[in-house]
């Protein structure tokens, strides 16, 4: 068995969410996909895909309408120019698309740069490549990685290939204003180094218009985006691969081996939406944002200290110095005693222990019950633990 398969652990999140699911009644705040359906007009393109037999393979970089509508579609959203012949594959994902990427740029001894806390793929891809990922703590600013600090990551760490950006940000929600990402490209352009910039919640954006890292250092990214967040179509698995030409006929490469090619009915749901559905994700956000102001208030008149989210549908609070630190026991605490759900921030690597990620992607009631059993919680004495006298 390959050493860097059995090194592979499973994920801490898919554990702790299968032990939520087998409590009856569980108020579950951890589930990271949207709470909407797809929407009508594009399940009924799926349909109408079925019956018109297209149910067959595709070229691998998927159907050449499908590529074309996506750099409209871009372009039209972030000002991007990819050409759909050369600098586009339609992927499984954005979870395919990082281990694609991964998989056609590392080699042995190089190192993956992760600012952190972090979605949980990440470090893994880099590991099973046999690539070592280098992670900046960001917690002390603020959840962004600083210029200063990717400087300081490039003079100690000389073999980093791939510097991995995801903004808005799982499991913080923050993101990065134009000129943040400009300055960050100013030290990125001096090095020989990508850019694999998962922007997938990008069109869930409340604070100020997403700029897409494509647009500030489009020589130097590969971007990664897709369908799952803004048109609530997780289970489709559709995601978007896009960069400079030399590097995706690479990475179409190691895309066809994994998939030959994704599914067409997915492809012909993808179309529609990236047609007709540029207003789809408007309504949710709306709403994930009113839902947010709900749970930050509650969080913070709790004692949570927690960044107002820019985006995404998560939130991810410090827990109350005068009680329990160990953030994985808090939640299983927290689980047990009152079936609340809520993924300990370690789960998310350096800089998330004592944290706690809050997902939004939840019904208001839900998020009101929420923020109750975690007043119950807080104020049974046998729950606090760790107090200095």
């Amino acid at each position: 068995m390959k050493p860097s398969v059995v090194a592979i652990k499973q994920q801490e999140i898919f554990k702790f969410n299968a032990k939520a699911k087998s409590i009856p009644g569980v108020v579950n705040m951890t589930v990271g996909e949207p709470n909407f359906p797809t929407p009508e007009h594009i399940k009924k393109a799926a349909k109408d895909a079925i019956d018109d037999n297209e149910t067959h393979y595709t070229v691998p970089e998927g159907i050449h309408e499908l590529l074309h509508a996506v750099a409209d579609y871009l372009h039209d959203k972030y000002d991007l120019n990819y050409d759909p012949e050369t600098q586009i594959i339609a992927s499984a994902g954005v979870t395919e698309g990082v281990f694609s990427a991964f998989n056609a740029i590392l080699q042995d001894g190089d190192e993956v740069l992760i600012p952190s806390p972090s979605f949980t793929i990440y470090g893994p891809d880099a590991d099973f490549n046999g690539a070592a990922p280098v992670y900046i703590d960001t917690s002390e600013t603020d959840f962004k990685v600083t210029p200063e600090a990717l400087k300081e990551a490039f003079r100690t760490n000389p073999r980093i290939k791939i510097f991995l950006l995801n903004f808005p940000s799982n499991p913080t929600g923050v993101s990065y204003t134009e000129d943040e990402l400009r300055a960050l490209a100013d030290v990125l352009k001096q090095h020989d180094v990508f850019v694999i910039s998962d922007e997938i919640y990008s069109e869930l954006t409340y604070n100020f218009k997403h700029v897409s890292f494509g647009k500030i250092l489009p020589e130097q990214t590969i971007l990664l985006n897709g369908l799952s967040k803004s048109h609530a179509m997780t289970g489709w698995r559709f995601g978007i691969i896009c960069g400079p030409a030399a590097v995706i006929s690479q990475i179409n490469k190691i895309h066809e081996l994994a998939t030959t090619s994704i599914s067409s009915i997915t492809q012909y749901a993808a179309l529609e939406a990236y047609t007709n559905g540029y207003d789809d994700p408007i309504s949710m956000r709306d709403q994930y944002k009113a839902r947010r102001d709900v749970l930050h208030k509650g969080l913070n008149e709790l004692g949570f200290d927690c960044p107002d989210p820019d985006g995404a549908f998560y939130l991810f609070a410090k827990i109350p110095d005068e009680y329990e630190q160990d953030d994985v026991k808090f939640a299983n605490d927290l689980l047990e005693k009152e079936h609340l759900a809520i993924l300990p921030g370690s789960f998310f690597g350096v800089g998330g222990k004592g944290h706690l990620r809050f997902s939004y992607a939840a019904s208001m009631d839900n998020i009101n019950t929420c923020v109750s059993k975690l007043g119950d919680f807080l104020k049974k004495p046998q729950k606090v633990a760790n107090i200095e006298e």
